[in-house]
């Protein structure tokens, strides 16, 4: 049990041969992740410059004033007073 056995050797090679073996596979893998970051952080930094812009720009309002209320009787009701709207039912 203190010493390490045939299969524990074996299999510490194998991951070794995975990860070194070949022609630079650690460094291409190492390459296609740094360009990953780097576009990730591009595209945040275009949806950045797309706020700006779309904050920059005048906002277009459209003003509405609403219709005059009419009252019970059918008579409208100059804008800022409040139109009676109860019914006397009798």
């Amino acid at each position: 049990m203190g010493s390490m056995s045939v299969w524990h050797w074996i299999l510490v090679l194998a991951v070794g041969l995975l990860l070194f073996g070949g022609r630079g596979k650690i460094s291409d893998l190492m390459g296609d992740f740094a360009k990953g970051i780097k576009s990730f952080k591009k595209g945040l930094s275009e949806d950045e410059k797309a706020e700006a812009e779309a904050v920059k720009s005048d906002p277009k309002t459209i003003d509405h004033q609403p219709a005059p209320a009419a009252t019970p009787s059918g008579t409208p009701v100059a804008s800022g007073a409040p139109a009676d709207t109860t019914r006397k039912v009798g």
